[in-house]
């Protein structure tokens, strides 16, 4: 019986001193998130990434977001890189929405248009980042000053309308987010033009971006500085965007964005929300009548067509991870940057992130599960408790349990090949 042990390459001089940082641990987040209340969205570190292999040149470790425009974005430094790599970092959150102003603000203070978004993820996270080629999250809401076509609550304790400044976006990009899904059950919050215009803020502030479902906007490409191309194809359950439900389209999209690119990844926001629905039952799963799609049979199609790494969100829990056919699968991210209406309890404190490194071709090299939290009302800090790696790790034995993927307590994940 072979394993594969998934320990991850050196994130170079800036990162490593943020990572060495994480044994020292802090559990709670800094500056401290001002207190709100107000109704929320219910639903019934790394030492360094280190490996026996070489470490990345350090010319090759790259400290900025992405550059760009349109649905392209470009990490900095394309210019006079010599030859393609044969493995890249890709880090991975899952739904984001750093607060809203509408109808009412309820906004994090701490997220202003200069500052450094470092200074609230910490050490940890932000030296994660910035060691990523590619940084994915899901962004839940939309971003644009607008107010027309605004959805219509007629319960506020379970209906929310989300809405966020554009300085929000440039935010996302200088924390290190390069690929971001709008894809989602709150992407539609202000109809098409509000949908549309979060699309154009996010991709100005040079984001790639896979979105409505549109030619125009269903795929988004990032260039890495060595020419390498990462597209990202995203799908949800809701009007107007790709759907999780229709298995033949997932194929038909990714064998598209295959053709655009040499890596594909798919994001799907599918399944049922809230503590008691955490397993991975490989059935369809319906929540407040809606059908949420077969997360298994999801990514495993996805997989099949060419997808090289499925990150699933949508539960607001962490879910099991899966390694596929050499593909690396996350069933669900949970919450990662949530501010203000979304509830913080239990699970959904939990803030998983996925830290790979993956062959050119896709194949998974190595893994680890960086334990990240939020306390209400908002905002993640690293969590040296190891809580989300835990969680998913018990999860992961008891929906997968011949799998032979094991989760060490410091997040390293191993798997059989």
């Amino acid at each position: 019986m072979k394993f594969k042990s998934l320990a991850i390459v050196s994130l170079g001089v800036g990162a490593a001193t943020a990572a060495l940082a994480i044994g020292t641990g802090r559990l709670g987040p800094s500056p401290a998130a001002p207190a709100v209340t107000v109704p929320v969205e219910t639903a019934a570190g790394p030492e360094s990434w280190s490996s026996a292999r070489p470490a990345v040149p350090q010319e090759e470790i790259y400290t900025g977001a992405a550059a760009g425009v349109s649905a392209q974005a470009t990490r900095p430094g394309a210019a006079g890189r010599r030859g393609p790599r044969d493995r890249y970092r890709v880090v991975g959150v899952g739904d984001i929405m750093m607060g809203s102003d509408w109808p009412t603000p309820v906004m994090d203070s701490r997220i202003t248009p200069n500052a450094d978004p470092a200074e609230l993820l910490g050490p940890e996270i932000a030296g994660l980042f910035r060691g990523g080629d590619v940084v994915f999250g899901n962004v839940e809401g939309t971003i644009h000053t607008r107010s027309d076509n605004a959805k219509a609550c007629g319960n506020p304790r379970v209906c929310f309308t989300f809405r966020s400044p554009p300085f929000h976006a440039q935010y996302l990009r200088r924390a290190g987010f390069t690929l971001v899904s709008n894809a989602n059950n709150h992407s539609r919050d202000f109809g098409e033009p509000g949908r549309a215009e979060t699309y154009r803020h996010l991709t100005q502030a040079g984001l790639a971006v896979s979105g409505a479902d549109t030619p125009a906007t269903r795929i988004g490409v990032q260039t890495l500085p060595d020419g390498t191309r990462v597209a990202l194809v995203a799908f949800g359950h809701n009007p107007g965007i790709m759907q999780v439900t229709d298995l033949g389209r997932l194929a038909a999209i990714v064998r598209e964005a295959g053709r655009r690119a040499e890596m594909v990844i798919v994001s799907c926001h599918i399944g049922a929300e809230g503590e008691g629905r955490s397993a991975i039952t490989r059935a369809g799963e319906i929540f407040l009548g809606e059908n949420r799609g077969n997360p298994y049979a999801f990514a495993h199609a996805a997989v099949d067509a060419g997808a090289d790494i499925v990150f699933c969100h949508g539960p607001h829990i962490p879910r099991a991870i899966e390694v596929y056919r050499g593909r690396f699968i996350a069933y669900s991210l949970g919450n990662f940057w949530t501010y203000g209406r979304f509830s913080l309890r239990g699970t959904s404190t939990l803030a998983p992130i996925a830290a790979l490194e993956v062959a050119r071709d896709g194949r998974l090299l190595a893994a680890r599960i960086v334990s990240a939290r939020q306390d209400r009302p908002g905002g993640p800090y690293y969590d040296a408790s190891g809580g989300a790696a835990r969680r998913i790790a018990a999860l992961t034995a008891q929906d997968f349990p011949d799998s032979g993927i094991t989760i060490a307590a410091d997040g390293t994940v191993r798997w059989r090949e």
